[in-house]
């Protein structure tokens, strides 16, 4: 038998089938920067729309682990997809680089070194030395992971300029007044010796004593009077209820509801004031069960008394109304100490009661407070002050319970509301608050919950506390008055020369700056330099895009998009919120998107302590950057995404599914020149218009999934494609008329353009996820196009499928669901051993109605879209016994048999009569007819 290999059109290129992406990835990676890709895209789109993706600054310490790569990752698919669909679309980098981490990272490294006793200067020398490195290490792993961005440019918080910038936006801030110098209880971490932001708090659960005591009425006889008590009585008190003990020594109001109604209950001969919905909740923390009402009154009625102080002998704290008296839980009754508590202070203040400054900044009571706890952390003193209730005569009970508290995100350790002078940013100022909230609706938030969420932090949320009492960082570079705390008149027009000496020479230019450089002899004398810094968190928010893209014409300040994990929406979210609403008027973002954390397989956040964290280096120098890139592309970013060894080795067989399909398209265009070959629409065969037509319905969904961020569709959309419409019908089918019909037919560069089309889109719309193999197919596409995929845009050369069709684009959908029943019947027939391959099946089919006319237009070549050597239409009322019948289809029956005949040498088909030529005896006369040139006549298969 004669070998007929060089006769076929065999698929062939030199695309690889293993993609051996650690090595390749490098190899376009070294392109890419040799050919300044990035650079080249933004002179390509220089005229088009500018797109402004703002970058949430990571922090400069440590290397990236996954939700970096979740962020950077989905950032770098917005930014491509965006160029891609025609805008130009921008993209720097950013780090944050001052902060308390950076702070201990080199406390650490110098004790190690025994070399702590250094100056500030030098200190904060290794600081800016210690950041710089470390950007360095995550913007290589970054780069690795083939994000694209101006990185040459990438903002650095610490740089002189961006240093300048933030001293710039304090300045407006005061301009517009909206700073303030002010004491009041803010987050205090004891281990940082500093104030904590809202966003560098976590609340973990924590245990606390709740404790339940009483306080007697220092108007004994006022109290008698109001219920009408005419006996001599042991004595009167109000049962308080409170889970922070530690406070007690600061307390210096009882506060209750003026609307809650309050009954006095005798116990035991006692006699006690309690809200009248919690005596059972009381009584079940007392000895005695038993009780008697001596009467009821509504709290406004308990006006002008006081009670004795819990700890201090002889001295009194008056009853006030606060609306944030709850009724269903403790005694209706709370303590108020307005150094260490939000609630507390407010209320404090509206009754000129002011905070008192009992606790140093180490966290220990340090004046008027009892012997027993003086000079003692606050958490260590609860027990005593516990018993020191007790021996008074106080104390009604007290237990453990655990419940949410803010803790430091550093050091995991409980924090303190203490009041200190610190420096805020008023939210009520010219309504700021409220403006914020209503502007928020004109922002798109992902998930839809965000905006609601936003709202709600910030109609909660205090003044913000922008000043820190650390060494790294900007320096509020103003000149305090020594006794009253304000700043110097003339702040604003002095920060003006102060920023530029510091856009010139760094942070270094405050602290070496002498005070008589602005001020005079008098004023030298009232004024000090300030020795705070800024809340980094100010630093990042400071952050303008005009500022950031300073290299591009007409930047607006409002970004097209903010992209960062869910706790951002109290930390960067809402710090760019409160700086561009306080210095110009408008929210900085027109889209929000948050996404969640990364989990393991069992839903645990991965932390290093319980060892089930995986590297992202790691994963890329084992399955490559484009199969993680995958996985990001893969999750519902908006909750907590799972990775693990066995999703990672799902998403591994869909890449391989993606290349495979890619190679394979490739493989089959490897003779095929666009530019001589391509076939005009009108002129191809049916089923070639019909798959370009899907292919172009595909992307279109594609598109407006990248618009719509939502990737994880893409990706559905693409796998549905490949192993669907091109996998399971087109590509099968079109095999026997690639390989087998003459090179230059019509039919066979009909079906190449085809191909060739589907490979344009295709590579494209892969792109934004899968950059580096998309890259590596564009090189391998035939035909004149750019150096670099990511130069190009979304494929515009895809055509609907005609109306005047004989064959409607609705029936090619029946077309493909009879395939589908015919398979089966195939497949059965192979089980059975009636057949080994379909080539050997001969199918009868009964239909009716349209069916039956769409298998008659099709004729003879009915059997090349079964992949069967002969195919008979009858109609459906004929068919008698042996058939398969349609489970999902009316009106359909199939019958199947082996095909008598004799099989073709060369395309396997079988067929009645061989060829009778000399040269080619063992060939059907198709076969003949294609080898001689003689082209063979498909209209739709």
């Amino acid at each position: 038998m004669k070998n007929y290999k060089s006769t076929l059109n065999l698929p062939t290129t030199n695309f690889p089938m293993r993609a051996n992406l650690l090595v390749k990835e490098r190899e376009i990676l070294k392109k890419w920067t040799l050919n300044k890709l990035y650079d080249l895209i933004r002179l390509k789109k220089k005229e088009k729309k500018k797109f402004v993706l703002h970058d949430g600054p990571p922090y400069a310490n440590g290397n990236i682990h996954l939700g970096h790569v979740l962020n950077k990752v989905l950032k770098d698919i917005i930014v491509k997809s965006k160029n891609m669909s025609g805008f130009n679309a921008l993209y720097t980098p950013s780090w944050d680089c001052h902060g308390l981490p950076i702070e201990h990272k080199i406390e650490v490294i110098q004790r190690n070194k025994n070399k702590l006793n250094i100056s500030k200067k030098d200190f904060r020398a290794l600081c800016r030395k210690y950041a710089l490195n470390q950007v360095e290490n995550q913007k290589k792993d970054f780069i690795r992971l083939g994000v694209l961005s101006d990185w040459k440019n990438s903002y650095l918080t610490m740089d002189y300029k961006n240093e300048a910038h933030i001293i710039r936006s304090v300045s407006k801030l005061i301009e517009n007044n909206f700073l303030y110098h002010g004491t009041r209880p803010i987050h205090w971490c004891i281990e940082c010796q500093s104030s904590l932001a809202e966003a560098e708090v976590e609340y973990i659960e924590k245990k606390s004593y709740s404790t339940f005591f009483v306080l007697l009425f220092n108007e004994e006889n006022k109290i008698k009077e109001i219920f009408k008590i005419k006996d001599t009585v042991n004595s009167i008190g109000i049962v308080i209820w409170t889970t922070t003990p530690w406070t007690l020594p600061s307390s210096q109001a009882i506060v209750i509801h003026p609307k809650f109604k309050y009954s006095l209950i005798e116990v035991n001969t006692r006699f006690f004031l309690v809200a009248e919905s919690l005596i059972s909740n009381v009584l079940d923390h007392m000895e005695f069960k038993t009780y008697r009402v001596i009467g009821v009154v509504v709290g406004k009625n308990l006006i002008n008394l006081s009670v004795f102080h819990p700890l201090k002998k002889n001295s009194t704290v008056p009853i006030i109304f606060g609306n944030h008296v709850k009724n269903d839980i403790g005694s209706g009754a709370v303590h108020t100490a307005p150094d260490h508590g939000e609630e507390d202070y407010l209320i404090g203040k509206k009754y000129n009661i002011l905070p008192i400054f009992l606790i140093n900044k180490y966290g220990c009571y340090f004046k008027d407070v009892p012997s027993e706890i003086i000079e003692k952390n606050v958490f260590k003193s609860e027990l005593i002050i516990l018993e020191l209730l007790k021996k008074n005569n106080k104390l009604i009970s007290f237990s453990l319970i655990k419940h949410s508290y803010p803790h430091c995100w550093r050091h995991k350790t409980p924090l303190i509301f203490y009041s200190t002078p610190q420096w805020f940013l008023n939210i009520n100022k010219y309504n700021l608050r409220e403006k914020s909230i209503k502007l928020m609706n004109n922002v798109s938030c992902i998930p839809t919950w965000g905006r609601k969420h936003m709202k709600i932090m910030i109609k909660n949320r205090p003044d913000w506390c922008i000043s820190r009492q650390r060494i790294w960082g900007v320096p509020i570079s103003l000149f305090i008055n020594k006794e009253t705390g304000e700043m110097h008149p003339k702040s604003v027009f002095f920060l003006k020369k102060i920023s530029k000496r510091i856009e010139k020479e760094g942070i270094e230019a405050w602290w070496d700056l002498k005070k008589e450089e602005f001020l005079n002899k008098d004023e030298c004398k009232i004024y000090k330099k300030s020795k705070d810094i800024l809340d980094v968190w100010f630093d990042s928010g400071s952050i303008s895009p005009s500022h950031i893209y300073y290299n591009h014409d007409n930047i607006s300040n409002i970004s097209d998009v903010c992209i960062e994990g869910l706790d951002q929406y109290r930390g960067w979210f809402m710090s760019l919120l409160i700086i561009s609403m306080a210095k110009n008027g408008y929210i900085p973002y027109k889209n929000l998107i948050s996404h969640g954390f990364i989990v393991d397989q069992k839903g645990y956040k991965m932390s290093k302590s319980t060892g089930n964290v995986i590297d992202p280096k790691k994963i890329i120098n084992t399955v490559g950057a484009d199969v993680l890139r995958l996985w990001v592309s893969s999750v519902n970013y908006s909750k907590d995404s799972i990775l693990s060894q066995e999703i990672l080795q799902q998403m591994t067989e869909y890449y391989r599914k993606i290349r495979n399909t890619a190679r394979f398209l490739l493989s089959n265009i490897s003779d095929f020149n666009p530019k001589l070959d391509f076939v005009h629409i009108d002129e191809m065969v049916l089923i070639d218009r019909w798959i370009i037509s899907k292919t172009k319905k595909m992307q279109k969904k594609i598109i407006y999934c990248y618009e719509k961020f939502n990737f994880n569709k893409v990706l559905h959309y693409l796998m549905d494609f490949c192993s669907i419409d091109l996998g399971s019908f087109y590509l099968e089918i079109i095999k026997d008329r690639q390989y087998t019909a003459f090179s230059n037919s019509k039919i066979r560069r009909s079906c190449q353009t085809a191909i060739y089309l589907i490979i344009q889109s295709f590579s494209r719309l892969i792109a934004p996820i899968l950059s580096f193999t998309a890259d590596e197919i564009w090189s391998y596409i035939p035909g004149k196009k750019e150096n670099f995929i990511f130069t190009e845009e979304w494929f515009t050369g895809l055509v609907s499928f005609p109306e005047s069709s004989y064959i409607s684009e609705k029936d090619w959908e029946i077309i493909f669901n009879v395939k589908n029943e015919v398979n089966k019947v195939i497949e059965n027939a192979r089980n059975i051993k009636l057949i080994k391959n379909s080539l050997e099946s001969s199918l009868t089919i009964f239909v009716n109605g349209r069916l039956k006319e769409i298998l008659n237009t099709l004729g003879n070549e009915t059997k090349f879209l079964f992949l069967t050597s002969e195919c008979i239409v009858k109609d459906f009322n004929e068919c008698k016994n042996d058939v398969f019948v349609s489970s999902h289809m009316n009106d359909l029956k199939i019958k199947i048999k082996k095909f008598d005949g004799k099989k073709c040498s060369r395309c396997w088909h079988y067929v009645m009569v061989l060829s009778k030529d000399k040269q080619y005896p063992d060939i059907c006369l198709r076969c003949l007819n294609n080898i001689l040139g003689l082209n063979e006549k498909r209209m739709f298969i």
